[in-house]
């Protein structure tokens, strides 16, 4: 079964979609070695929308979004930023672009505070010729600013990350991917593992980066919940090429399900 969207809008809250999307990818091709992993695969992000990337184990949701990254550079197909063409082979070609990525492990140091961890390997410090000491009050306030702006005040910056939550420390992922004003942000099972409550706070803080203008990218196994009702459009894969395309407010889960099985829908629905 394959369905086609209309025109993305938000659910709710201010979205910003326009006509050119933020990032466009069309015709991916990646193989490694004689593993097809994409076929042919596309998806547009537009400002102020949420997209969900879904599929089986193998559908090649993964891969297209190490492509839109850089981790992966692509074999074949088109890459645009905002309606021109771009080259994205790196992480670092990403990230200058506006693209940044929160990975499913988080990649934080749990000895490390909020702070600490909002500016892992982009530290300001000060002149070399004073030792180069970090400015950990000018930290302080940028991170007090981008977390107020995310509704995050009552985190504490003090403390070891470690100790926090699991949606807390999803939370402080999430802060510093947008700490440096990002274009579109590319989350990567973002409530996975997550207490019931805890996953809608990501999932409200989520909802609150799309308000923003931001593009955002969520790549998710929680079709019932978190995909069907925390994002616009939902993007099915299966073998690596794109299977379905809906808006989430006119899907259900179970047909969801059905697209990226591939199954006959009448039989599935029926039990």
């Amino acid at each position: 079964m394959t369905a086609q969207a209309d025109e993305p809008s938000a659910r709710d809250g201010p979205a910003t979609n326009s006509s050119v999307p933020l990032i466009s990818l069309r015709n991916i091709q990646k193989s490694f070695g004689s593993v097809h992993a994409l076929r042919g695969a596309s998806v547009d992000v537009h400002a102020g929308e949420i997209v969900a990337l879904v599929g089986d184990n193998g559908a090649g949701k993964s891969t297209l979004v190490k492509v839109m990254a850089g981790v992966h550079a692509a074999d074949s197909g088109e890459y645009e930023i905002e309606g021109r063409p771009a080259i994205v082979r790196t992480p670092s070609d990403a990230t200058k672009h506006g693209i940044a990525t929160v990975y499913q492990d988080l990649a934080l140091c749990n000895n490390l505070d909020a702070v600490q961890n909002l500016f892992l390997g982009r530290e300001l410090t000060g002149s070399r010729l004073f030792g180069g000491r970090i400015r950990r009050a000018e930290c302080e306030v940028r991170a007090r600013e981008v977390m107020s702006r995310m509704r995050l005040s009552n985190l504490s910056l003090s403390r070891p990350v470690g100790a926090m939550s699991g949606g807390q420390r999803q939370n402080i992922a999430i802060a510093r991917s947008v700490l440096w004003k990002p274009k579109v942000v590319i989350l990567d099972e973002p409530t996975a593992a997550l207490s019931h409550s805890a996953a809608q706070q990501v999932a409200d803080l989520i909802r609150s980066l799309a308000d923003d203008g931001l593009g955002v990218v969520v790549v998710s196994h929680d079709i019932h919940h978190f995909v069907v009702n925390s994002t616009d459009r939902i993007e099915v894969m299966r073998l690596g090429a794109n299977a379905a395309s809906f808006r989430s407010k006119d899907v259900t889960g179970e047909m969801v399900v059905n697209a990226m099985v591939g199954g006959n829908e009448g039989v599935n629905l029926a039990g």
